[in-house]
């Protein structure tokens, strides 16, 4: 079989897979490309899906968040961002084949078949269900409607230029799932901390996308990178601005104490220096900022046990 055309990579190197880490010092060679698969080596993914969970416990928690959900959570979040990404590699496969920087992935790659890679998502989909089978029923029924967006995502950006739209829809149903976990029902405080995640998502998965626009532009699939170009910039600021608003308003709703605004104006100005000083032409640097979110979520869910615990 002749292998598809090779897109020229992007700027930021031939690979997006880390070499000489962790998995190729410690692992054996057979479980590698499972490792790889799962996005392990490159726990940011896991990171900014986990913290809005957090987030949604730390609010609807009176004081300290129990430590037992937050660990069923963060092994969740591992299980199902793994699934996530063995899922989207299945389905793009042939588009990974033909971009130099994904080539080497584990199944354009050959190194896992597409059976192997059914198996495997399968096995991390049941690890997952056996996390939220922990829960009370309402939280179950909540988590189990996830998967219509975890499944949604990866074909958004054949039919429209706003997956990231999707990804945030998908990555921050574990805000209202962690309200659920404690509170067993929703509640708009919950609301107005999902739709901030979604649109806090929604900035800098466009700044991600930046990297991949040549890319993508070239094979054919769309982008919010690709949607709004050269005029990325003010829409950051918006999208933002938009999330750090509805942050307010959860916050506000959930009657938090003072130091929680100490934790949000802390987020709200590394998100306008992220918007400000992102060079969307400099794959590096849009790798950077995106990454840079994790603080971010951290010092929002600080601000947010903190206005809990003073409170």
């Amino acid at each position: 079989m002749t292998r598809p055309t090779l897109v020229p990579a992007t700027a930021q190197g031939a690979s997006d897979i880390p070499r000489g880490n962790w998995i190729d010092r410690w692992m054996p060679a057979p479980v590698r490309p499972y490792l790889r698969l799962a996005r392990l080596d490159r726990p940011i993914g896991t990171w900014l899906l986990l913290l809005p969970s957090w987030w949604g416990l730390a609010l609807a928690s009176d004081g300290w968040p129990d430590a037992r959900l937050m660990a069923l959570f963060a092994m969740g979040a591992v299980a199902m961002r793994g699934a996530g990404c063995v899922y989207n590699d299945i389905v793009d496969r042939d588009y990974d084949a033909r971009v130099a920087r994904t080539a080497d992935r584990p199944i354009p790659s050959g190194a896992v078949s597409v059976r192997q890679a059914l198996i495997f998502l399968a096995l991390l989909l049941l690890a997952g269900l056996a996390v939220l089978l922990q829960f009370n029923a309402f939280a179950i029924a909540l988590g189990a409607a996830s998967l219509a967006l975890v499944f949604t995502y990866p074909l958004a950006k054949r039919v429209t230029y706003w997956p990231q739209a999707v990804l945030g829809l998908t990555f921050n149903w574990g805000a209202l799932l962690g309200w659920a976990a404690v509170q067993g029902d929703f509640a708009w405080p919950a609301v107005a901390l999902y739709a901030a995640g979604f649109f806090w998502t929604l900035g800098y998965d466009t700044i991600y996308a930046h990297q991949d626009k040549d890319d993508d532009a070239l094979i054919g699939v769309k982008s919010s990178a690709l949607r709004l170009g050269a005029a990325t910039r003010p829409w950051l600021f918006a999208f933002y601005a938009a999330a750090v608003a509805l942050l307010a308003l959860a916050g506000w709703l959930a009657g938090l104490a003072w130091p929680f605004w100490l934790g949000l104006a802390a987020a709200a100005g590394h998100l306008e220096r992220q918007a400000a000083r992102v060079d969307i032409d400099d794959p590096n640097d849009c790798l950077a900022k995106f990454r840079a979110n994790r603080v971010v979520g951290w010092l929002v869910l600080a601000g947010i046990v903190a206005g809990r615990v003073v409170s």
